[in-house]
């Protein structure tokens, strides 16, 4: 028996980023399923075969923006549902309402423009938004709505220089008029959250 582990042990090492996909990091998953696809691009035009439509190929820049844009938007939505059931400010409420709304479209936005360039996304958030989380998790009352708020000032702030980024860096059209329309939603976002915590003791 330790014979048939040795060999298998080496298995999980040389290939930890697929093995430990699922309970590690599903963002590092999709990664790895984009660059085998960038790397066997020959064969995506015949994959293509499966639809009635020709597939978008998408660079890595998009790809990128993609998996970090569908990551951001899976991990608002999970913590807002958070914070609709652990706080009693109502201004924390209606925050989180807006964005369940606002991001769960963006992040539906996202899976389409995915879908049509065979990007995968990640399944769950990666560690970075499931960290967030279990932080905010062990916290209750004015100190839950606080580290929330403080989450959500970051979060954005973050959100707006990446969008930034890859609205200069994408080339392909249909997602960079995604960035360019969701910008002014994000910085809406942001100077909401910044006036919450302003009013915050």
């Amino acid at each position: 028996m330790n014979i048939k582990l040795v060999p298998l042990a080496a298995a999980i090492v040389l290939f930890g980023a697929c093995n430990n996909g699922s309970s590690k990091d599903s963002v590092e998953k999709a990664d790895s399923a984009n660059a085998a696809k960038s790397d066997s691009s020959t064969t995506g035009m015949n994959d293509t075969s499966r639809m009635n439509k020709p597939m978008i190929t998408a660079d890595q820049d998009t790809q990128d923006f993609l998996v970090k844009a569908a990551n951001g938007g899976m991990g608002e939505v999970n913590m807002a549902t958070m914070a609709k059931s652990n706080t009693k400010d109502t201004a924390v409420v209606n925050f989180a309402d807006l964005m369940i709304k606002d991001h769960g479209a963006a992040n539906e936005k996202v899976k389409a423009l995915a879908a049509e360039r065979n990007v995968t996304l990640p399944a769950t958030t990666g560690d970075d938004m499931k960290d967030k989380k279990d932080d905010l998790s062990k916290k209750m009352g004015h100190d839950f709505d606080k580290a929330y708020v403080d989450a959500m000032v970051k979060d954005h702030k973050d959100d707006i220089d990446m969008f930034k980024k890859y609205s200069k860096d994408v080339k392909d059209p249909a997602v960079k008029t995604f960035i360019d329309n969701t910008l002014p939603t994000l910085e809406y976002h942001l100077s909401r959250i910044e006036h919450i915590k302003k009013g915050m003791k």
